[in-house]
């Protein structure tokens, strides 16, 4: 890592002090000498350092970067196997199950990457940000991932940012990749954590302050004496959860805890260099943030998030009265341990510390318990050190080291669908269906500790801290604060090795697609603008409540068809909400007066009238515009929010002033109503000269091919 080149900001360039967050990112600009900065406001141009792709993810963005024609990736890019798995049985039965079933998606990724350069951890290798973590994040880099919980890589002092494919393409390509200058939220830590209190609990509280919403648009930066106080796997699980608050990315600065992690993990050459820059890897004295919260970790209790949203945050100890006071079931029907937020080997030694208490008592779980690896270095190690038999002899079930139930990989079978029931897990997202497909689940986001002990008290009215337990034999006991270690004192068991690195040369290479795959389906080029304004096109859907990734393109069982454009597009906005008549999936064609599918309709649609749907208009704006303008869509919003009120279902709406389309200038929508009458309301868009290439081209791909002749 020479840091000359990580590093040519500082507080001189822009005569001010810096956060750390600022010196990584503006570190990593295109030309610094010609940028503006202004944070919340311009769009920076950067060169990421590295790549990262999931599975599911991948297969578009290579499909992608195949059709641009280039022989191979310009930046260190990785692809990972870990989003397919489906959890059914046990981890061994599971991965033979996912290779069988995802067989060509596999070969098309591994064939992809040997061709392009692209280094491929084949399934069972373990979770994305677990593996980069464990060998790709480092202080000071940049790297961006095809999945939102990317900044797990914070925990390292990097700069982790989970982007779309398009974006992660434009990277593949060597083209700068455009970032709206992030504004920084700093979280000053005073105090040491302690007792039940973990890791996990400070993203819990923060998220409880910051709302879903509340880190849109910043980087979360968090400071201060209390940050020691945190093992680096613990402050990877904070910045990974960051993204439940909408926040770009989250960072720690730079301390011993994270030489200690480098130098257990192979990587003691970079820990050598960061202590040597180790002044740069912090914020400046003096720096400003946008907003500052103060954290005490010697007050800061256990907390436990939910249900149906990460932000409802309750102290373990409140959360019984909750569930009573509001109907939610109180019983654990499962307690889930592991994913990307929360598998490392400290996460697993303090569950496992938890599980000995209950069976050295003669007590098991009385909910059903999963445990997920983050990784095959963590599955192998805590094998090794006796974690996996004290979880599985309380009645844990390992799973593969995959995302499994977290993302909805999940075939679970205990609960019918519509039953009300309640799990606890130490995911990160706990929205209505995302575990189990089930929308009467109430899951609840907390601590892998404290989802053990509610797993073995079997109800969310239990406070560790201060309840009782009850032996077999009718004894009562409490239970310990957990404890485990933060590394393996021995090294970690790298386990069986699941790395295909790239040959030097794969331009001889063959990629492998079945040209009658409903898995793979290579990209036909989107058609470019016709130079003229959009007129009286058809409302498809008017969407009411909130609306999330989940309820636009839902993943779990769907995942299997993100390599197929077509096949995929069955997914669209099949869980919103129709705002004509509160049913899911269920909107009129206006063309025949019959009611279908979102999907449905919008192919007849297109069928009939050549219609593409290429206007995205929202009430309160789109938190990423950038990976739609790149698909040569036009995300607009509201110079009104109200105007949103205004729009019948059957409506007809033309966009004009394209002709004359120019950064910083609204665009006009006219709304034909069925009535005969019209309204006419101004829109926004916060597209740049280079995007506006974009829309006109078709797409991102169009203009990088244009840009090639």
């Amino acid at each position: 890592m020479d840091c000359s080149v990580c590093f040519p900001f500082n507080s001189f360039s822009l005569n001010r002090p810096l956060t750390l967050s600022e010196k990584i990112v503006y570190g990593h600009l295109d030309d610094p000498h010609n940028q503006e900065i202004d944070r919340g406001r311009t769009y920076l141009r950067l060169r990421p350092d590295r790549v990262a792709m999931q599975d599911a993810t991948a297969q578009m963005a290579m499909l992608q970067f195949i059709s641009s024609g280039l022989p191979k990736v310009a930046v260190p890019s990785t692809i990972h196997c870990d989003h397919l798995i489906e959890a059914q049985v046990g981890g061994p039965e599971d991965l033979a199950r996912a290779k069988d079933v995802n067989h060509e998606v596999y070969n098309f990724l591994s064939s992809a990457g040997a061709k392009y350069g692209v280094g491929f951890w084949k399934p069972g290798s373990g979770i994305i940000h677990q593996i980069i973590l464990e060998n790709y994040a480092y202080p000071g880099v940049m790297l961006i991932g095809t999945d939102s919980h990317t900044p797990n890589g914070g925990g390292l002092g990097s700069i982790c940012i989970g982007v779309g494919g398009a974006d992660a393409v434009d990277v593949m390509a060597g083209i700068p990749w455009e970032l709206k200058c992030p504004k920084v939220i700093g979280v000053k830590l005073t105090g040491t954590l302690s007792g039940w209190t973990s890791p996990k609990d400070v993203i819990l509280k923060v998220a409880g302050i910051l709302t879903v919403k509340g880190g849109t648009g910043a980087i979360i930066e968090y400071h201060g004496p209390g940050v020691d106080s945190i093992s680096c796997t613990g402050m990877a699980t904070i910045c990974n959860m960051g993204a439940e608050i909408g926040a770009t990315t989250s960072v720690f600065p730079y301390n011993h805890r994270m030489r200690t992690y480098l130098k257990k993990t192979g990587r003691a050459e970079i820990a050598a260099v960061a202590d040597e820059y180790s002044d740069l890897l912090v914020p400046d004295q003096g720096c400003e943030y946008d907003q500052i919260i103060e954290l005490n970790l010697d007050e800061l209790k256990p907390h436990i998030n939910g249900p149906f949203t990460p932000d409802l945050a309750h102290p373990v100890s409140e959360v019984g009265a909750a569930a009573q006071k509001n109907g939610w079931p109180l019983e654990v029907k499962v307690g889930l341990i592991g994913s990307c937020t929360n598998s490392s080997y400290e996460d697993m030694g303090r569950a496992a510390s938890v599980a000995k208490q209950a069976l050295d008592k003669g007590l098991k779980c009385k909910a059903q318990f999963t445990v997920t690896p983050g990784s095959e270095q963590i599955r192998a190690t805590i094998e090794r050190d006796g974690y996996s038999k004290i979880l599985g002899d309380v009645g844990g079930v390992v799973l593969a080291n995959a995302c499994g139930p977290c993302i909805g990989q999940w075939d679970r079978r205990d609960v019918k669908k519509g039953e009300k029931n309640t799990i606890v897990t130490s995911y990160n997202r706990n929205f209505t269906a995302r575990n189990d497909a089930n929308p009467a689940t109430h899951a609840f986001v907390t601590s892998p500790e404290i989802v053990t002990a509610l797993a073995i008290a079997g109800t969310l009215n239990f406070n560790p801290e201060t309840d009782y337990l009850t032996t077999p034999s009718g004894e009562k006991f409490k239970l310990e604060p957990p404890n485990g270690d933060e590394l393996p004192s021995r090294d970690f068991d790298p386990g069986q090795d699941t790395y295909q690195h790239p040959p030097a040369d794969g331009s001889s290479l063959k990629v492998d697609v079945n040209p009658q795959s409903n898995r793979l389906q290579l990209l036909e080029p989107f058609d470019k603008w016709h130079r003229n304004d959009l007129e009286n096109m058809q409302v498809l859907i008017k969407v009411k409540g909130k609306c999330t990734t989940d309820h636009i393109s839902a993943a779990g069982p769907w995942l299997k068809f993100r390599g197929h454009l077509d096949n995929i597009s069955n997914n669209m906005l099949i869980g919103a909400v129709n705002s004509e008549n509160d049913a899911v999936n269920k909107i009129k064609n206006h063309l025949t007066g019959e009611y279908g599918g979102v999907p449905d309709v919008a192919r007849h649609y297109k069928s009939m009238l050549h219609w593409s749907p290429g206007i995205w208009e929202g009430d309160r704006g789109i938190v990423d515009k950038t990976n739609l303008k790149k698909q040569g869509l036009l995300p607009l919003t509201f110079s009104n929010p109200s105007d949103y009120d205004k729009i019948r279902p059957d409506d007809k709406i033309s966009i004009r002033g394209l002709k004359s389309f120019a950064p910083g200038k609204p665009l006009t929508a006219v709304l034909k109503h069925s009535d005969g009458t019209e309204e006419t309301l101004q829109l926004n868009h916060s597209f740049n000269e280079t995007q506006i290439q974009w829309f006109q081209a078709g797409s991102a791909l169009n203009r990088m091919k244009e840009m090639q002749h």
